[in-house]
């Protein structure tokens, strides 16, 4: 099964980066050293979908990000990911939103986009060469100041991880909606964060994108918006790393510190003493993007009285 995902996943990277030349079956197989139809089956059998939904998918996604992003023309944007003519990326838009390109770019909402998939994830992933963790570091801190603002999410009480809290709602179906925002996300706070929050005293997990303390469009259906008030946060992170080998240990490293670490005393130079979390009030913030950023987990603070 390790091997078969491997090949699909190498299938879904391919088609990502061949996404402008509108790629097919045959190119795939060539490129995988399946047959076609071997492709198509071991495909649809791990990822529950066809790979023709899945590239046409992928093609208005990204059709649909330029259509927010760029001042292209509508014509040039639909020859760009293979559609026939201005016509068919309407055709296949309305299907797919029920609105035109053109409504679409001139007032820009929160949509279901198709994301990339990915079959390969830290718990099935086999090392055969082994891993000498020459990347991975001893978790760290800082602080870092996020200003009043608003976060557009899904807060789920019955759970406090972000592998149960995928067990009650669809990850597809929620990423491609907050994918949609990232043109409104506040930079500070960023789409596709998430983390713990409290209520009465029971702790559950959320997710979603932060926007501005003035942002007054469109929240999605199932999502909640909530006003956040400033607050410094200590900042438990790791540096950049290789997620499939590394991901598991560096996670872990961060949170152990995170979750032991004492604000009113601190065994850090670079951090002064004298806080205590301010988690009554801030939600706790989880970054995770190991190939860019690493991973952190963000604790709100306060001066002791």
């Amino acid at each position: 099964m390790n091997e078969w995902k491997e090949r699909i996943q190498r299938m879904i990277d391919w088609i990502e980066i061949n996404i402008e030349n509108r790629p097919g079956l045959l190119e795939m197989s060539r490129e995988i050293g399946y047959s076609p139809s071997y492709c198509s089956f071991l495909f649809h059998h791990v990822t529950g979908t066809t790979l023709k939904s899945y590239m046409a998918g992928r093609r208005l996604c990204q059709a649909t990000l330029e259509l927010r992003d760029t001042k292209s023309r509508i014509l040039d944007i639909a020859i760009k990911y293979g559609y026939s003519s201005q016509e068919a990326l309407t055709r296949a838009f309305v299907n797919a939103y029920g609105l035109t390109p053109l409504s679409y770019r001139k007032s820009p909402r929160p949509i279901q986009l198709s994301i990339k998939q990915n079959v390969i994830f830290p718990d099935n992933y086999i090392n055969n060469g082994g891993n000498d963790m020459s990347n991975i570091k001893e978790a760290n801190i800082r602080f870092e100041y996020i200003p009043e603002h608003k976060y557009i999410g899904i807060w789920d009480i019955r759970v406090d991880n972000y592998g149960d809290f995928w067990k009650f709602h669809d990850c597809d179906e929620v990423c491609g909606i907050i994918e949609s925002m990232r043109n409104v996300a506040l930079e500070s706070v960023g789409p596709h964060t998430a983390g713990w929050f409290y209520e009465n005293g029971k702790k559950g997990y959320f997710y979603g994108v932060g926007v501005s303390s003035e942002y007054n469009g469109v929240v999605p259906e199932g999502f909640e918006m909530k006003e956040c008030p400033a607050s410094y946060y200590l900042v438990f992170f790791h540096p950049p790393f290789e997620y499939l080998p590394e991901n598991c240990e560096v996670m872990s490293r961060v949170e152990e510190l995170a979750w032991n670490y004492n604000p009113s005393k601190s065994d850090r130079g670079w951090i002064p003493n004298g806080y205590e979390w301010n988690e009554k009030s801030c939600q706790i913030y989880q970054r995770h993007i190991p190939e860019v950023i690493g991973y952190e987990v963000l604790r709100p603070v306060k001066k002791m009285k």
